[in-house]
C-alpha cells in the first residue's frame, strides 16, 4: 500500500493510542499472573504478536471491547504445541525468548524476514552461560532460535549496548528461577527507560528486582517469585503521539493530543525537544493534555539518542524543517531495529532535498529545503509515519509500504485525517 502525501495543516483534537510497550509488558506479565484484567490496550500487529505467544504458553486471553482478560499460568508456562512466530515483533521475540528459558521442554521461535535479520546473540549468550541450551538455527544470533529450557538462576553479564529488550526479557522471566540470578550489565545501557517500565509493571505485580546503580550497574533478582498483576490500564503513548505532536508543531494551528500522563516512558522527551527547537508547547500533566502551536520557525538542536532511540526518525524530520543544523548523536543502536532507521532517514530525505551527513552514531541534518519526492517507508512503521509528516510540509509526496504502521499505530492515517492532513492511502 502506498499513500500521497499533499501539503497540509492540521487543527484539533486527538486522543494518543495506548502504550505498545506498556501492553506488551502488562500482557507478558498477566499471562504469568493468573488472572488480569488490562484496559485500554493497544491491539496492534507487535501486540497481537504478544497475545498469540503467550497463549502458545498456556494463557487464555479473552479479547473484549477495550479490555483483555487474561488467564496465567501462574508462573508455570507450558511447552507450546508448535513453533511460536512473533511476526515482525522484536518485543516480543525477545521476552519469549525468556520465558522459554525457564519451560521445561524445548521452544522454537521465528518470525518475519525483517525478524530473522535482527541480533539476539547476547541474550542467547547470557542463557547459555547459566546453563540452558539457547542457540540460533543459523548460527549468526537471529531467528529462528530455540532454547531448551531449565534455567536454574545464576551470576551473568550482558552487553547493554544493543537493546534493552534483553535486559527486560530476563527481568521478566529470571524471578521464576529456583536461585537468585544477578544481572551485570557490561558497557552502557541504551533505551534505560524501558527497562524502568518494564520493572515499574513487574513491582505492579508483586515482583522484587533490586537495582544496584555503581560503575557497573545490576539487578539482583530473588528466586521462587509469584506474579500477581490482577488488573492494570494501558497510559497512552508517547511514541506514537511524538508524530502528531511533530505534525502540528511544523504544519498546524494548535493541536491537543490527549491521553498522555506522566509515567516512566522515556520518549516524554519529545515535549522538551519541540520546546529547545522553538515550539509552543503545553502539558497539563493533570488532565494529560498536550498542546502544540505550530506558529513558530523551529530551530536546529542537539540530540542524545541513547536513551530514546524510537524518536530519531521523529526529530529527523523535524530537523529537516527546522533553520540550521541538527546533530542526532549516541545513536548506532537506532540501527539494529525494524530497519537500520539511521541509514533509511538518511537515504530518503537526502531524496526530499535535504542535506544530510550520516556517521556510524550520529546524523548531522541542515534544515529547509524540503521538497516532495517518491520515498520508501522500509516496512518499518516509524519510518512510514516519519515520512508522512515529511510529506505534509513538502507535499507531492509518496510513500510505500504504509501497511507497515499495524505494527504501532493502526489508527494513524484516519487521526491525522480527523485533524486535516491531507493523507490519501492507495
Amino acid at each position: 500500500m502506498k499513500v500521497s502525501a499533499g501539503i497540509s495543516k492540521i487543527n484539533g483534537e486527538v486522543f494518543a493510542p495506548s502504550s505498545k510497550s506498556y501492553t506488551h509488558r502488562a500482557i507478558t506479565i498477566a499471562s504469568l499472573s493468573d488472572e488480569c484484567v488490562i484496559h485500554r490496550p493497544l491491539l496492534s500487529a507487535d501486540t497481537l504478536a504478544t497475545v498469540r505467544a503467550c497463549e502458545a504458553f498456556g494463557a487464555s486471553v479473552d479479547r473484549r471491547e477495550d479490555m483483555l482478560i487474561v488467564g496465567g499460568s501462574r508462573g508455570k508456562p507450558n511447552v507450546p504445541d508448535n513453533v511460536i512466530d512473533v511476526a515482525n515483533s522484536g518485543t516480543t521475540l525477545r521476552f519469549m525468548t525468556a520465558i522459554s528459558a525457564v519451560v521445561k521442554g524445548v521452544t522454537v521461535l521465528t518470525g518475519d524476514s525483517s525478524i530473522r535479520t535482527r541480533p539476539n546473540t547476547p541474550l542467547l549468550d547470557v542463557l547459555n552461560s547459566l546453563g540452558i541450551e539457547a542457540y540460533s538455527t543459523r548460527g549468526n544470533g537471529c531467528a529462528p532460535l530455540v532454547v531448551r529450557g531449565g534455567l536454574n538462576g545464576g551470576t551473568a553479564a550482558i552487553d547493554g549496548s544493543i537493546s534493552s529488550q534483553f535486559i527486560s526479557a530476563l527481568l521478566i522471566a529470571c524471578p521464576l528461577t529456583t536461585r537468585d540470578t544477578v544481572i551485570r550489565i557490561k558497557g552502557d545501557l541504551k533505551s534505560r527507560p524501558y527497562v524502568d517500565v518494564t520493572i515499574e509493571l513487574l513491582r505492579q505485580a508483586g515482583v522484587e528486582i533490586i537495582v544496584e546503580e555503581n560503575d557497573n550497574m545490576s539487578f539482583i533478582i530473588p528466586a521462587n517469585q509469584t506474579y500477581d498483576l490482577r488488573e492494570y490500564t494501558v497510559p497512552g503513548d508517547f511514541s506514537s503521539a511524538s508524530y502528531l505532536l511533530a505534525a502540528a508543531a511544523i504544519t498546524g494551528s494548535t493541536v491537543a493530543v490527549k491521553n498522555l500522563f506522566p509515567s516512566k516512558q522515556g520518549d516524554v522527551e519529545i515535549i522538551n525537544v519541540l520546546r529547545r527547537m522553538g515550539a509552543d508547547i503545553s502539558w497539563d500533566m493533570e488532565e494529560g493534555i498536550v498542546r502544540v502551536t505550530g506558529s513558530k520557525k523551529l530551530k536546529g538542536t542537539t540530540f542524545d539518542a541513547g536513551a530514546t532511540p524510537d524518536l530519531v526518525p521523529t526529530i529527523a524530520v523535524l530537523a529537516a524543517c527546522a533553520e540550521g543544523i541538527t546533530v542526532i548523536g549516541n545513536a548506532e543502536h537506532v540501527r539494529y531495529k525494524e530497519t537500520d532507521r539511521l541509514h533509511a532517514m538518511a537515504v530518503e530525505l537526502t531524496k526530499m532535498g535535504v542535506s544530510i551527513k550520516e556517521e556510524q552514531d550520529s546524523l548531522t541534518i541542515t534544515g529547509g529545503g524540503l521538497r516532495g519526492a517518491e520515498v520508501h517507508g522500509w516496512h518499518d512503521h516509524r519510518i512510514v509515519m516519519s515520512l508522512a509528516i515529511a510529506g505534509m510540509v513538502a507535499g507531492n509526496t509518496t510513500i510505500d509500504t504504509v501497511e507497515s504502521v499495524d505494527i504501532s499505530y493502526p489508527g494513524f492515517f484516519e487521526d491525522m485525517g480527523s485533524l486535516g492532513a491531507d493523507l490519501k492511502v492507495c
